[in-house]
């Protein structure tokens, strides 16, 4: 006889298995999301096969809504003085890491493949960041100074600079491979124009609710009152910016943004902690489905163009946080430390390989389509390596700065 397990009892058991999985790594000094993800592995597809495929799919939401919630938190710690106060030094780490990601990559996968429109669409990958993983490792281990206000503001603005990069070049990249085809290169413009509209519609979406809920909570006295008005305004942020086609990521960054900016100090830090008490339980149910989600068995296919992909990544990104950092006339513990911090890759990454992969299939012709099957492949593979060291670096980061106190 089969039974049919319930997914609210699978749930259940993640939730209560991470805890504990949690905690019995944390003598190791690793971070608790390693657990959390580990025991998604076991129950995941890769192993158990608890969680399949389709139950993951239909769970999609609950790591949607948390994500909102997570860049919802970073936005409230980008406050425009404390932004004043990093200056331009935070500009310059931010574009210079990210361009050099993207340089070096590019460089590095055409050196291996000869093939310009797939190193262009590699490269374009590489900025993105999975801020969920580093802001978790700062809760975890109430990391307070110049290193963790670096990294908030790093980990919030990477994703939006990312989005334009992967706008531009996959534009290039299609229209390289369509004219070599000997094709009539059609709506180039319009894949240029969509990053900049995604970035319009996210900072619109997110300032528009973002005020709303800051109007509204100034009738708010009560802390269960003031939860409530946070999971309607993410809730409807979140919806809105799928309805859309914004980045979610960037919509309810913009609303942390516009609260912390508009709203009484004193009124944010409450509404903030009220939020702050839930985040553990979100991360081990964000963490134990991403690790759900990770697929061990596209390890094997990495091959020497994966190889290249990390390795370059890895150096654009550390090497060009440093590099902006000197630039921008930062020194310090944020010079030597913020690269080690923004090396998490997942969600971002794999959905825009996946709109490759989609878009290339449209293309047509046996070339498009390899490209696209293989950069898909690849960043699914790389994000299951870089989600399970990017937050054991992140947190490594943090206690050489000294800002660890958890």
């Amino acid at each position: 006889m089969t039974v049919e397990v319930s997914i609210l009892a699978l749930l259940g058991v993640l939730i209560i298995g991470g805890y504990y999985v949690g905690q019995a790594v944390r003598p190791l000094r690793v971070p608790s999301l390693i657990g959390y993800m580990l025991l998604g592995i076991v129950l995941g597809p890769s192993l158990l096969g608890w969680f399949d495929r389709e139950t993951l799919d239909g769970l999609s939401f609950i790591t949607e809504i948390i994500l909102g919630f997570v860049a919802f938190s970073i936005g409230a710690e980008l406050s425009i003085a404390s932004l004043k106060q990093q200056g331009w030094g935070i500009i310059s780490i931010i574009l210079t890491e990210s361009l050099l990601a993207f340089g070096l990559v590019t460089l590095a996968v055409y050196l291996v493949t000869g093939d310009l429109p797939m190193s262009l669409f590699f490269g374009a990958m590489a900025p993105a960041s999975a801020p969920a993983g580093t802001v978790a490792v700062i809760h975890e281990t109430k990391a307070k100074g110049p290193l963790t206000r670096a990294l908030y503001a790093v980990v919030g603005f990477d994703d939006g600079l990312a989005i334009v990069i992967f706008g531009i070049a996959a534009a290039a990249a299609r229209y390289l491979l369509v004219s070599a085809d000997g094709g009539e290169v059609n709506g180039v413009w319009g894949e240029l124009w969509r990053p900049i509209r995604e970035l319009l519609f996210s900072a619109g979406i997110g300032c528009g609710v973002g005020f709303v809920f800051c109007l509204l909570m100034r009738r708010v006295k009560s802390a269960s009152a003031s939860l409530i008005h946070i999971f309607g305004a993410l809730f409807a942020a979140i919806g809105l910016s799928q309805m859309a086609h914004a980045s979610l990521i960037l919509t309810n960054m913009f609303v942390g943004f516009v609260l912390v900016n508009f709203y009484r100090e004193r009124d944010v830090q409450q509404v903030t902690r009220e939020l702050y008490t839930l985040m553990p339980l979100m991360f081990i149910l964000f963490f134990g489905l991403a690790g759900a989600h990770l697929r061990l068995g596209l390890l094997p296919q990495l091959g020497l163009t994966g190889a290249v992909y990390m390795l370059a990544r890895s150096l654009g990104l550390v090497g060009g946080a440093r590099i902006g950092a000197f630039l921008g006339g930062v020194r310090g513990v944020v010079q030597k430390y913020v690269g080690m911090g923004i090396l998490s890759q997942a969600g971002v990454a794999i959905g825009l390989a996946m709109i490759v992969k989609q878009e290339l299939a449209s293309v047509g012709g046996d070339h498009a389509e390899r490209i696209g099957a293989m950069v898909l492949t690849t960043v699914t593979a790389t994000s299951v390596i870089f989600e399970i060291i990017g937050p054991m670096l992140a947190r490594h980061a943090l206690e050489k700065a000294g800002e660890t106190r958890g």
